[in-house]
């Protein structure tokens, strides 16, 4: 479980202050942040759970090793096929609570994080009024406030500027605060000690008013709904309505159904993968006698990275038509057995076997010639006292 939070908040820093930027750039509200966030997560712990599974059984195997409670294990005769019925019974519930993220829980949340987008474009969550800039409201309000205090409910230095059916209104006030209204579609916007002039085509002057308090109405902008799920991106659509799409919708249209036959078995390949990493783990997990180099995890971890992406370059590929997209995701996925399974029969079966052992060695040479290069600071050399004088 720390090694899953780990990674999963590793993955979202960079998505955080992404967000930050895009929210604040739209004038919307902070708490939209941490709702996208949370949207996001599911996305991040498709990844973050196989290898919060694989560093989990790793880093306890090799424990295990470095301190020979493994050899004395396998001395009397407890073999890896019995240490590993508890890392797959971690594995098999991992892999049924990964496919029902990447089957309902992700497409669920990545709608709603294209939705809370749509909002914030579209102004829908109340776009924030910029102190000391011009703000437009629609096409013909024009806003500006000199200071904003408590949280925005009052405001001071105000200008006003609105047109409607050929009548321009212009206002300035010392304060004023917005006021909700009945209607919802529109708002009060409350101007205390001001002036406004009101001119239009047939007026021969410009009407002018001094006033203690005034009440301008502001009509908001319409508001387009959003659009309904998986119109956009099949990525938004469930395990079962993908299946259907795929193979059971002779009428669908043919790039959709090739999209539909990549994204569906994109998903699977990455949920079943993790029925082979307890394996990848031990086979990394154990160090060369005598030696406590952690390269296994750095191979792991590389390896898991290096599939993943190599399934979304496939699932790109097989979408675009350029290759078929069961031949393009089952191909590594095969391959990735066969590595590990090779991998596992080495560490297992084969006495002082050690699967990445030329890496091992490469890795050892290269450390000990940096350490050569690495400078060595120069021990003190205190000066000899001068011996004392014969009596």
């Amino acid at each position: 479980m720390g090694t899953l939070l780990l990674a999963a908040m590793l993955l979202v820093l960079d998505k955080m202050l992404r967000l930050f930027d895009f929210v604040v750039a739209l004038g919307g509200p902070v708490s939209v942040v941490f709702e996208m966030l949370a949207n996001s997560l599911p996305e991040y712990f498709a990844l973050g759970i196989p290898i919060g599974l694989l560093l989990g059984v790793l880093l306890a195997f090799r424990k295990l090793a470095l301190s020979s409670e493994l050899d004395a294990l396998r001395g009397i005769g407890v073999g890896y096929g019995r240490m590993l019925r508890v890392p797959y019974m971690y594995a098999v519930v991992l892999l049924i609570l990964n496919l029902f993220i990447v089957s309902y829980v992700e497409p669920y949340a990545r709608y709603n994080y294209e939705g809370l987008r749509f909002d914030l474009r579209s102004g829908s969550l109340g776009a924030s009024i910029k102190v000391g800039e011009f703000n437009r409201l629609g096409d013909d309000l024009t806003l500006r406030i000199d200071r904003s205090e408590e949280e925005g409910t009052q405001l001071s230095g105000i200008f006003v500027a609105a047109e409607d059916d050929g009548m321009r209104v212009s206002a300035t006030a010392a304060e004023g605060t917005f006021l909700a209204t009945d209607d919802p579609d529109t708002i009060i916007f409350r101007l205390i000690n001001g002036r406004l002039i009101q001119d239009a085509d047939n007026f021969p002057t410009p009407r002018t008013l001094a006033f203690d308090q005034y009440d301008f109405p502001i009509s908001l902008p319409e508001v387009s709904a959003f659009r309904a799920r998986g119109l956009d991106t099949i990525r938004e659509l469930y395990m079962p309505e993908l299946a259907r799409l795929a193979y059971a919708s002779p009428e669908a249209d043919p790039e959709m159904q090739l999209a539909a036959r990549a994204n569906l078995h994109f998903r699977l390949v990455e949920a079943l993968m993790m029925l082979m990493l307890p394996l990848l783990a031990i086979a990394l997990a154990v160090p060369p006698k005598r030696s406590s180099s952690s390269l296994g995890i750095f191979v792991a971890i590389v390896m898991v990275v290096t599939y993943h992406k190599i399934n979304q370059y496939a699932e790109g590929a097989g979408a675009q038509g350029r290759l078929n997209p069961e031949l393009a995701l089952y191909i590594p996925f095969f391959g990735l057995i066969a590595l590990i399974s090779w991998m596992y029969h080495v560490i297992a079966h084969r006495p002082g076997g050690q699967p990445i052992g030329a890496l091992e060695a490469a890795f050892s040479k290269t450390a000990k010639v940096v350490k050569k290069l690495i400078p060595r600071p120069r021990r003190r050399t205190l000066p000899r006292s001068e011996e004392a004088p014969a009596e």
